[in-house]
């Protein structure tokens, strides 16, 4: 652009509108004026005091503005900005302007379609460069008053229990007819913010009801490195994870990809997309089925407008729940600093500022460097105390092996039924519930079974240990390593699996994954296929033959736990044997 050109954008920031009004018959004149040298659409954003805030050259699309960049923000409520655009082409606001005034929620958009020279006035001269306008603006949506709280929300599920995105409902806009510049200098901006605003907030109230859980909108992206199947079991998976979390899925959205987008994971369209689904259904939240990277996150923040979280967290905030005993939490904890540690670059300007105070007033240190130094500082401390566990657990063992008491530990993907199992099998009291990792701390309970050719008693030590899952996080294998111990130190295994669960051969590969990572080779294993009641014949057939060994049972309606506790007395001689 020439300099002459610049200098004339720069001047529309010295413009001022009447606070009342939407705009004004010369500043619309002005910018169809440049917008006409240029030869290139031009944009300008105009808060509710008048001024002039921003000026872009390009279509509204091309210049918004990022939500998080916005005075305000909320379902609530508009951004308080309006945005004046000029059009090369006679023709009413694309879809692509009104999905960014929906995105940015702009008080009003104005679209001032424009002639390549001007009108000529009768007796000669230029009258103006505009032809027609046309005013748009967002309108309440009563369909999304009709979602009920979240607790009670059922949407309309597929065959693999999530809703597809194809139901995805748009927001809703008012275009008027064509407009001249006087009569739309005329309309009342106030009267129609105030307006529109009261309904959004009858609306906002309407959805937050009873609203004490997160409204969750989950995204998978399925590359060429898993099947089909693999990318629904594994979006399934998370919206149970949400679940448990406390979260209310409302929304699946799926993209395919040859690899993923090194910045924002998916592609740009479909990045629009989930800022204009999470708008139009009320999410406060975005659960991405992989791990993000920390400017990842922030690019997805930037342009969604809401918070954005990957599946670790989301199991994180799962384990930091279900801690009980300070052992657990201790654990918790440490998990959950490694993954932030490098993650807060990623939390915006709030860790921009410079720190006050003794200790931080170093050759400018930044209250992030602050911040890293004391987590880092923290994570030292509860390494320590995770070693001393450890020890303690250790000496803990050491003590029941010098007594020869043998110990068993149950092993399997979360959810499979161990605690049940264990109070099954010894009367004990473990808390139990159809959710993923309902429990979390190991508990160890005596058992008597039958030993040796005479059946004589004999008392073992059998644990139930944390649920393992599918790409189980590595701050969380490291954090809980004084728990996972319990396996690898146990002589032998229970490895128990759902058989009604769909995505049982996968658990069971990925429970071996895992059990093959651990620094210590656990002791042989027994498969026990659990929920056999719930578990169709063909699936029984098919699981019989491919492990012949394997004990059939069902923890909760007690079947099959007599053949259970003889084959647990064989693998408890087998394995003291070849110790």
């Amino acid at each position: 652009m020439k300099s002459s050109q610049l200098k004339q954008l720069q001047r529309l920031y010295h413009q001022r509108i009447p606070g009342d009004r939407i705009t004004t018959s010369d500043f619309s004149q002005r910018l169809a004026a440049i917008s006409t040298e240029v030869n290139q659409p031009v944009c300008a954003y105009i808060n509710r005091r008048g001024q002039v805030i921003r000026v872009g050259v390009g279509t509204p699309r091309q210049t918004q503005i990022p939500p998080l960049e916005l005075p305000r923000y909320g379902a609530e409520r508009l951004s308080g900005i309006r945005c004046i655009a000029t059009h090369l082409k006679t023709e009413p606001p694309n879809e692509s302007a009104l999905t960014a005034m929906a995105l940015q929620r702009l008080d009003a958009l104005v679209v001032l379609n424009i002639t390549g020279t001007g009108f000529t006035r009768r007796g000669g001269g230029a009258t103006g460069y505009v032809k027609e306008a046309y005013l748009a603006h967002l309108t309440p949506q009563e369909s999304r008053t009709l979602i009920p709280s979240p607790a009670a929300v059922k949407l309309e599920e597929s065959q693999f229990g999530f809703a597809h995105s194809k139901q995805i409902q748009s927001p809703s806009w008012n275009i008027s007819p064509p407009l001249d510049l006087d009569d739309l200098a005329e309309q009342d901006l106030v009267d129609l913010v105030e307006n529109l605003e009261a309904e959004f907030q009858r609306e906002f109230i309407a959805q937050e009801v009873d609203a004490d859980h997160d409204r969750v909108l989950i995204v998978g992206v399925m590359t060429s490195e898993i099947t089909p199947l693999q990318f629904q079991d594994t979006l399934v998976e998370l919206a149970r994870l949400v679940d448990t979390a406390g979260g209310d899925v409302l929304q699946t959205i799926q993209q395919k990809r040859s690899r993923i987008h090194p910045q924002t994971v998916v592609g740009e369209g479909k990045v629009q997309e989930i800022a204009l689904t999470a708008q139009t259904l009320g999410v406060n939240l975005v659960v991405f089925d992989r791990d993000l990277s920390p400017s990842q996150v922030r690019n997805l923040e930037m342009q969604i407008g809401i918070r954005v979280v990957d599946r670790t967290e989301v199991i994180l905030d799962i384990f930091a729940q279900r801690a009980q005993s300070r052992a657990g939490k201790l654990q918790v904890e440490l998990a959950q600093l490694e993954y932030m540690q490098p993650r807060l670059a990623g939390r915006g300007r709030t860790m921009s500022r410079l720190g006050g105070g003794i200790g931080t007033r170093g050759p400018g240190e930044t209250k992030l460097e602050t911040e890293r130094r004391a987590i880092g500082q923290r994570i030292s401390r509860l390494q320590k105390e995770v070693n001393q566990l450890q020890a303690h657990r250790s000496r803990l063992r050491q003590r029941r092996q010098h007594r020869e008491v043998p110990s068993v530990a149950l092993v399997g993907y979360t959810n499979a039924g161990k605690s049940t199992l264990l109070n099954a099998l010894t009367n004990a009291e473990v808390y139990t519930a159809d959710q993923l990792f309902a429990t979390l701390d190991p508990t160890t309970r005596r058992l008597v079974i039958p030993y040796g050719e005479t059946n004589e008693h004999q008392e073992i030590l059998i644990t139930d240990t944390v649920g393992f899952i599918h790409e189980l996080p590595a701050s969380l294998m490291d954090a809980f390593r004084a728990t996972l111990e319990e396996v690898t130190e146990a002589d032998a295994l229970l490895h128990l699996v759902d058989l009604s669960h769909p995505a049982w051969l996968r658990h069971i590969r990925s429970v071996r994954e895992i059990l093959a990572q651990m620094p210590i080779t656990p002791g042989p294993a027994l498969v026990i296929f659990n929920k056999i009641d719930q578990a169709d014949s063909e699936t029984l057939a098919l699981a019989r033959e491919e492990f012949p060994l394997a004990v059939f049972i069902s923890a909760s309606q007690r079947l099959g736990l007599e053949t259970l506790r003889q084959r647990l007395a064989q693998l408890i001689e087998y394995a003291v044997d070849c110790g």
